[in-house]
């Protein structure tokens, strides 16, 4: 059988867990009030550190599931995703529009990644 790892353990949920080779990361957001382009840094920082938590990095990033509170944003998203992955890494990805959790909560990025 193989193992579970969980990490990053937050009121109710781990924020990664590693399974087979595969890594599941929760939903990240960042602190609402901020611009768009603020937020998707903060998410983008997130997804690196619990990576690295799991022993891997953005390069092995399979698929990003991404939920925009407005979808007119996707443009200034872009920008700063483009700014961050490296372009032959560039992972498959999803995007949509969905209302957020919270209230000035703009962005979030639910990750599969190879460990």
């Amino acid at each position: 059988m193989t193992n579970i790892n969980r990490y990053a353990f937050d009121t109710r949920v781990h924020h990664g867990v590693t399974h087979n080779g595969t890594v599941y990361l929760t939903g990240q957001v960042a602190e609402p009030g901020q611009s768009v382009a603020d937020q998707t840094r903060e998410v983008l920082a997130k997804i690196d550190d619990l990576l690295a938590q799991a022993g891997t990095d953005k390069t092995k990033i399979l698929h990003i599931q991404m939920w925009l509170d407005d979808v007119r944003d996707f443009d200034e998203v872009n920008k700063v995703y483009d700014a961050w992955m490296p372009m032959e890494h560039a992972p498959a990805r999803s995007s949509g529009q969905g209302r957020m959790a919270k209230a000035g909560m703009l962005i979030e990025m639910i990750v599969t990644a190879a460990a």
